[in-house]
């Protein structure tokens, strides 16, 4: 529903200051992986738009910052699992927390009622509308 430079904008907005390993091309792979929970980076893939080996060098940066680890598969021993660390999560904790004052923010000049619509037709949108 974004356009791919405003989805950049953004994830640019919610990582500043977080370090170095975490920004607007790191962020998809991160916030999936909080969606999905442990998954291999072929599966997270198509959930990010991006092929494994995209997936792979992004999580490799998120892993030397202590944000996920790799783990072996246990249904498959060749592969590994990105899962999320301790700190991962706090993270993941802290950017939803961005996310919402910044949703927070757009919407302040809208009356209750307006935020109260755009939500209930949102979510209509999402379960009945084209991407469902």
């Amino acid at each position: 529903m974004l356009r791919r430079s405003t989805r950049t904008k953004l994830h640019g907005r919610l990582t500043e200051g977080m370090g170095e390993a975490l920004d607007e091309v790191t962020y998809p792979v991160l916030s999936a992986l909080a969606r999905t929970g442990p998954c291999s980076a072929a599966e997270l893939a198509p959930d990010v738009g991006l092929d494994r080996s995209g997936v792979t060098r992004r999580a490799s940066r998120l892993e030397a910052a202590g944000l996920i680890r790799r783990e072996p598969d246990p249904v498959d021993r060749r592969a590994s699992l990105l899962v999320l660390t301790e700190q991962g999560e706090r993270v993941v904790g802290e950017l939803r927390e961005r996310l919402a004052g910044h949703i927070v923010r757009s919407v302040a000049s809208w009356t209750p009622e307006e935020v109260e619509a755009f939500a209930r037709q949102l979510r209509r949108f999402t379960v009945e509308g084209p991407f469902a």
